[in-house]
């Protein structure tokens, strides 16, 4: 009997696979009648590529003599497949399939072994696995608690508690130890480890319960978590707070500038007043004066307070509240600039050329005391000939310095532009609360002559620092913007090229800045500059803090760092430091390059940190403010296309994913022309559509739109 059940199993198995070989060629001798038909010689084609896309020569899962051991950062996907991007990068990314991640989590580094192959395309690709993570990039996961019911055993259906990440790049379904007392459908935060269960299921434990997954307060104190905001302060750090900010002024080692005319612009509902500005015309040019908190004279070196600045980072601004770098004490206290007070300051005297070129710099200790609280809109007010008496009365004593600096503004704006510094215009978004906290309200942000007028002012004093401690010799924590990635910037000269913006003459292999702020230009002339902008900031490089002076692309400056924030930013305070012990006091410089490249790897991980944060807060609050508007159409622009969808923007700056599966017809991703094509109909960057609004998401913050035809 089991040898005729054998033999029938043989034979349905031969009948089978002789099916599949005789399809295969049915298939092959189609394609090549077709190429036959077009009149294109086929001799050499392996139409096994044709057929499989390449399949065949990258799925294998055995080693190979071509593979290549690297080590890089992992970025999850929808669907439980990533991509690794490699250290020593060269343009490209690691494509890891799925079942292949080796239970990495987006943001882990790790080891990985891959190869290269051709798609059926001819194009170059590359494919691999991971085989160990290195460093775990994240701790705190935040998700919602779900049941799962196994198969019966023993009479007996086993359950047990799985959770299920908000963040679908975490491809995990970790299995619930300790729920900590939370219920099923709760939001809560877990810490997950790693080794134990297996790579894809392994264990994990509730450390915080959140509440109802809908709820604003929920999801506000999970994005904290999730990105390692510190909300509060220990008792060491207060206690080193309180006793800096008792310490008196000693007159006797600061300049005494109290009788300048100095005061503050910024936004209405600023605190931490960090920076405050003087001008003089002088018989060779100008003598602008920057004058920044002396932050550096109350954070001591190796405090617990100097800890945990170096861990915090930077000050972390939320819609409605923000999360200080420094106790309250210090940072809206004793070393802000308050209006009237006398003040420990770190000044800039910089001499300019009367074309704004940058000749002298002198730095010294200074006590000083800001005659004015400005404010932007005030300014702008009194800079439009629309300040009523009130204003015009409160400014009196400034206001001939005002008119003083705005000519200086439009000359450094013009150097500026002449040098190629690139005007990215993304527009920022202004969320109205109620008194319960809840978004009533969102409008894009207005920038006048007074915000641009303190921002130039500001690039004018850390280009001239960098400059100066470069030349000097002394370590510093510069802010650098490396030259965009090559695949990056063909793509976007593709794009404008497309778009009909002239582009002849310009390198598409290296694009100067120049070229790149001539073509803002052009499509600021064609009313396309907002998609345009879009695509080149997203085009190129990420803006870092290093204690290499590698230059600031965007800036079109060869020397650049933050000197102009430190109550708010470590890399501003590390350089204050730097400037204290080194060119003020004298010390060693080489006993601080140490502490440059510490402070500059930590401030890069903050900004990070705190970018994410920020966005996802905002988006947050967008969420919560459009989830009474679902079914509703909207005027809006399409953002962004990809290959699973397009991104469009309402005129309110909230933004959201038409997925490509809702999209009326067979749309295809043209990765040439960066466009989602089906037949005639096409949708690129820039496009104005309407949309209706079919969900808002609030535990992912995410909207979702359909297009309106």
């Amino acid at each position: 009997m089991k040898k005729r059940d054998t033999a029938r199993a043989l034979a349905k198995f031969k009948a089978r696979s002789t099916h599949k070989r005789k399809s295969k060629k049915k298939s092959v001798d189609a394609i090549l009648r077709e190429i036959e038909n077009t009149g294109v010689a086929f001799d050499g084609v392996r139409i096994s590529d044709s057929t499989d896309g390449g399949r065949r020569e990258r799925a294998s899962t055995k080693s190979r003599k071509d593979e290549i051991r690297t080590e890089g950062v992992f970025s999850g996907a929808r669907g439980g497949f990533g991509f690794v991007t490699v250290s020593e990068s060269d343009g490209r990314d690691i494509f890891i399939p799925e079942g292949r991640t080796g239970g990495a989590i987006d943001g882990d580094f790790v080891e990985v072994i891959y190869h290269t192959y051709r798609g059926y395309t001819g194009e170059e690709k590359t494919e691999g696995r991971v085989t160990k993570i290195l460093k775990e990039g994240r701790d705190i996961f935040v998700g919602t608690l779900e049941r799962e019911r196994s198969g019966r055993r023993y009479g007996r259906v086993k359950e047990r508690l799985l959770f299920i990440p908000d963040d679908a790049r975490v491809a995990l379904e970790p299995i619930v130890r300790d729920a900590a007392g939370a219920r099923v459908g709760e939001k809560v935060a877990v810490r997950i480890k790693r080794n134990t269960g297996s790579h894809y299921s392994p264990e994990c434990e509730v450390v915080a319960v959140l509440g109802e997954p809908d709820s604003r307060e929920a999801n506000y104190e999970a994005i904290l978590l999730e990105c390692g905001i510190p909300t509060e302060f220990s008792e060491d750090e207060l206690r080193d707070a309180v006793t800096a900010a008792s310490m008196p002024i000693d007159f006797d080692s600061r300049e005494d500038r109290r009788s300048d005319v100095i005061f503050t612009i910024d936004g209405a509902g600023a605190k931490d007043l960090d920076d405050a500005v003087s001008l003089r015309r002088t018989s060779s040019g100008w003598l602008l004066g920057v004058h920044i908190a002396d932050v550096s004279h109350y954070v001591r070196e190796k405090t617990a307070l100097d800890r945990a600045v170096m861990n915090r980072g930077t000050s972390v601004y939320f819609v409605d509240k923000v999360v200080p770098m420094l106790p309250e004490v210090l940072s809206n206290g004793v070393c802000s600039l308050n209006a009237g007070e006398d003040k420990c300051a770190l000044s800039a005297f910089i001499k300019l050329s009367p074309d704004g070129e940058i000749r002298d710099l002198r730095i010294a200790k200074t006590v000083i005391r800001s005659r004015v609280r400005g404010v932007y809109s005030e300014v702008n007010a009194i800079f439009s000939g629309d300040a009523d008496k009130d204003t015009l009365s409160k400014y009196k004593d400034v206001i001939p310095q005002l008119m003083r600096m705005r000519e200086l503004y439009e000359i450094l704006k013009a150097r500026a532009s002449s040098r190629g510094m690139l005007e990215l215009e993304i527009p920022e978004s202004v969320i109205m609360l109620d008194e319960s906290g809840e978004p009533v309200g969102i409008r894009a942000a207005e920038r006048g002559i007074g915000e641009r007028l303190i921002e130039q002012f500001m690039l004018t004093a850390n280009e001239a620092v960098a400059k100066k401690l470069r030349e000097a010799g002394i370590p510093c924590v510069y802010r650098v913007h490396e030259y965009p990635p090559e695949g990056k910037q063909r793509e976007f000269l593709t794009y404008v090229n497309n778009l009909g913006i002239d582009i002849r003459g310009i390198d598409p292999e290296h694009p100067s800045a120049d070229d790149l702020s001539g073509i803002l230009i052009k499509a600021e002339k064609a009313g396309m500059f907002a998609p345009v902008s879009y695509f080149l900031l997203r085009s190129m490089a990420k803006a870092k803090y290093s204690a290499q002076p590698l230059g600031h692309f965007g800036l079109g400056l060869s020397d650049y760092c933050h000197f102009t924030s430190p109550i708010r930013r470590l890399s501003d305070l590390a350089t204050h430091r730097i400037i204290h012990k080194v060119l003020l006091e004298g010390k060693r410089a080489g006993a601080y390059s140490s502490y440059a490249n510490r402070a500059s790897v930590a401030a890069t991980e903050a900004e990070l940190r705190a970018v994410g944060a920020e966005r996802r807060i905002e988006n947050l609050y967008k969420t919560i403010y459009m989830r009474s508007m679902v079914g509703e159409c909207f005027d809006a622009t399409v953002s962004s296309v990809t290959s699973f969808g397009m991104f469009v923007m309402l005129d309110n700056t909230c933004e959201g994913l038409v997925p490509l599966e809702d999209m009326p017809g067979y749309f295809i991703y043209d990765e040439k022309n960066i466009s989602l094509r089906c037949g005639s109909d096409s949708y690129r960057v820039g496009d104005s559509v309407k949309v209706r609004l079919e969900d808002a998401d609030i535990a992912r913050c995410k909207l979702r739109f359909t297009i309106m035809l």
